[in-house]
């Protein structure tokens, strides 16, 4: 029995794909839920990029591909009517709605229903309408992601958002809220030449008109800082050993294109909070996910300072072997104004970072000693049954 003196099991739920769920029927899917992993609720994915992924215990399949971009929910017509910016639902749901029966049957059986939406990270959009897609200092196209300082983007968030109040959705899990770079990724990427952490950086900075705009009204010359940046490329694109050059944003000239990166983490912020503006007038609540934690999102446009005033949770990959990495991780977000109080952590219970039930209850109990409300576990269909029965371990634990 618990003591006064401990604190709380933090709530959990498991990430899942809808194709799980219709897969493995509702019995199977919930009962595994429950009776073994006996979480509280489910996160299942409800618009979701492209992917090649085995399944280890599913019934049907093995082997699935993602389509890019696809929906997992029954778009309501209405709400998209003269819209470019739309989401179309997967060809693998065929005539069903994986959320309405995901939250009937979470319903009916107590369980909180929580939507893992991926929103900027989107080729079928993308490869529909370039315009909506970010820019390079050349005037290239990201076509795998959308631009969120684009307006039709941020229409598109918001409506996205909304979307899931139909079915009850308790928490929104907003991935990809951001901008992604280089790597961020298509199937058969290839760099012939080494290009270098600092090449591919500039390369993923956008100069799309919306971008330019932005900055230009924040008091940064957009244009001044486009030729800059192409002059630096052109430079390192020709020869290795200047591709080699470490540097620094700033040496690329007084600091403007430091300013221009951080104009585009404002797009990012203000877009974040609209969306979790959106998502509470509707009775849920949104969690941006930032995977790589303090330090490694400037580039994305994610400033941790601005979304901890324009969200009510941060969401991080707690995606490591020991729970003393997991627990500084969570440390570090203390140190840019985000307490635990106000984050989620998703652990994975696999092999990859776990070696045994232990190992997941330790970090789980960590989590709940430094106060993390929520933990989350990845992945439903991608995991064996036996990492399943992990989680209940560590949770009963």
């Amino acid at each position: 029995m618990r003591t006064a003196a401990q604190p709380p099991v933090p709530s959990a739920s498991v990430l899942a794909f809808a194709t799980d769920l219709l897969d493995e029927g509702a019995d199977g899917f919930f009962g595994n839920l429950t009776d073994r992993a006996g979480v509280g609720a489910v996160t299942l994915a409800s618009v979701y990029h492209a992917a090649r992924d085995v399944f280890p215990h599913n019934p049907r399949r093995v082997l699935r591909y993602l389509e890019p971009g696809a929906a997992y929910f029954r778009p309501d017509e209405a709400s998209w009517a003269g819209r470019r910016l739309r989401p179309v639902a997967a060809q693998a749901i065929g005539d069903d709605d994986p959320f309405a029966l995901a939250a009937a049957e979470a319903h009916r059986r107590g369980l909180a229903l929580h939507a893992w939406t991926v929103f900027l990270h989107n080729d079928r959009l993308g490869f529909q309408h370039p315009d909506c897609s970010p820019a390079n200092a050349f005037g290239d196209r990201h076509l795998t992601e959308l631009c969120p300082a684009h307006p039709e983007v941020r229409a598109y968030v918001r409506t996205l958002v909304a979307e899931h109040a139909r079915y009850g959705v308790d928490a929104i899990r907003a991935e990809s809220l951001h901008f992604h770079g280089l790597r961020h990724g298509y199937h058969h990427e290839r760099y012939f030449e080494h290009l270098g952490p600092d090449t591919e950086a500039l390369l993923g900075i956008c100069f799309c008109v919306h971008c330019r705009r932005s900055a230009d009204a924040q008091g940064v010359p957009a244009d001044e800082v486009r030729r800059r940046v192409q002059e630096e490329l052109r430079r390192r694109l020709a020869h290795a050993d200047s591709a080699a050059e470490p540097y620094t944003v700033d040496e690329l000239g007084d600091g403007v294109v430091a300013a221009y990166v951080d104009a585009s983490a404002a797009a990012v912020t203000s877009l974040a909070e609209e969306a979790a503006e959106v998502a509470a007038s509707l009775g849920m609540r949104l969690s941006f996910i930032d995977g790589g934690g303090p330090g490694t999102g400037w580039l994305s446009g994610i400033d941790l300072a601005g979304l901890g005033k324009a969200v009510p949770q941060i969401e991080t990959l707690g995606y490591a072997r020991s729970p003393e990495a997991v627990s500084e991780k969570v440390a570090a977000f203390s140190r840019h104004g985000i307490p635990p109080q106000r984050m989620s952590v998703i652990l994975r219970p696999m092999d990859e970072d776990c070696d045994g039930p232990e190992n997941l209850r330790t970090k789980v109990r960590a989590l709940r000693e430094l106060g993390v409300p929520e933990v989350e576990f990845y992945h439903y269909g991608l995991m064996r049954l036996d990492s399943m029965d992990r989680i209940g371990f560590a949770l009963r634990g």
